[in-house]
């Protein structure tokens, strides 16, 4: 018997788990001030999710999906993009969503059931959070023929978690966008639990990565705690795809250090001394060990920028808490320009009751739906 083909992954890691590097840091991470921003977007985004998950236990925010101890993941991907790039995210990712320019207030308003919120006042290409598992691959595969059949510069990437890549959505899309060898970048944030379910009990394979090799494109396996080398990985992505040279899947591994959303209880399914150890290898405490190592970031710096990211949190929740609610007819407004006479029965009912339910307005009660 002869080989008729042969593969291998590729795994990259710049900072190792006591921040200590690994191999030479690339250019970009020369300096320090690049670093320090990733750090501050970092710290950004886990003060809005803190904050984000202490109005949904107070009533003032629906089910949330918390991005505790894989921010690395969002911020590296982001901070990789071009403006023109398109994102099409799952509900776990308003860490690259942030650094998009998506304000911390559109992204409460969303989480607090008003649409608005997905009518983002910069990115305004970028899709809004995608709740089906995997569906969001197979817009951001047609996508990515679109911007190639215009000839387009620019590059159409996805995140979705490891429980996204046991769908057929992911499997279609991918298969075409290897076909079409669209300008697509697939991120799979690979924190080992699809809600109850563990990787293990999820696929035999021995990484995720591997099933780019069916669809004929590249697959690569990065440490999803190590921002340097998200970020590293993601720009070599977006500009082998910006070349016409086709999709890479990434796979980055990391830990969902809290629930699967505020719905969830992962103490009923999930070892606490194993959630203890993964606290130990998170891309806030990593990179921010290796600043002060290297003497360019101290205690105080910390100490301020946590006020700083407090402060800006703060007012965006303010802010989101004096929009007023939306009219009772905006369930009904963009979803036909002649209404039916059924649907427009229903409209009649509900404005009938609105005013039991103060004239249409609700206060910040957190029924969004989300699970």
């Amino acid at each position: 018997m002869t080989t008729t083909a042969s593969f291998h992954i590729g795994y990259t890691r710049y900072l190792g788990p006591e921040s200590e590097p690994v191999q030479p840091l690339p250019a970009f991470a020369q300096e320090p001030e690049a670093l320090i921003s990733l750090y501050r977007a970092m710290v950004l985004t886990r003060a809005f999710d803190t904050k984000a998950v202490a109005l949904q236990r107070t009533g003032k925010l629906g089910t949330f999906a918390s991005s505790v101890g894989q921010e690395a993941i969002g911020v590296g991907v982001a901070s990789a993009m071009q403006a023109d790039d398109v994102l099409f995210p799952s509900y776990r990712d308003h860490a690259a969503q942030l650094l998009r320019g998506v304000t911390m207030t559109e992204s409460l308003l969303y989480w607090g059931g008003d649409e608005r919120g997905s009518d983002f006042s910069v990115p305004r290409l970028d899709f809004p959070n995608c709740v089906p598992i995997g569906t969001q691959v197979c817009h951001a595969a047609g996508a990515a023929y679109a911007f190639k059949l215009r000839g387009e510069p620019r590059v159409a990437v996805t995140i979705f978690g490891d429980g996204g890549t046991s769908r057929g959505d992911f499997y279609e899309a991918m298969n075409m966008a290897g076909v079409w060898q669209a300008p697509l970048v697939l991120v799979v944030n690979n924190n080992q639990w699809a809600i109850s379910v563990p990787r293990s009990t999820q696929s035999a394979a021995q990484t995720l990565a591997q099933k780019a090799i069916a669809a004929g494109i590249d697959g690569l396996q990065v440490d999803g705690n190590d921002v340097i080398a998200v970020h590293q990985v993601m720009h070599a992505a977006l500009a082998k795809a910006r070349r016409g040279d086709g999709p890479t899947l990434i796979e980055a591994l990391s830990y969902r250090l809290g629930d699967h959303t505020t719905a969830d209880d992962a103490t009923r399914y999930r070892d606490s001394d194993e959630i203890q150890k993964q606290w130990g290898y998170e891309p806030l405490l990593r990179l921010r060990k290796y600043l002060m190592r290297m003497n360019v970031w101290d205690k105080a710096q910390d100490e301020q920028l946590g006020r700083a990211c407090h402060a800006q949190v703060e007012a965006a929740v303010e802010a989101y808490l004096a929009v007023p609610p939306p009219d009772t007819s905006a369930m009904f407004d963009h979803l036909y320009e002649t209404l039916p006479r059924a649907m427009r029965e229903q409209l009649e009912s509900a404005q009938r009751f609105a005013p039991i339910a103060g004239n249409g307005r609700h206060s910040r009660n957190g029924g969004n739906g989300h699970g």
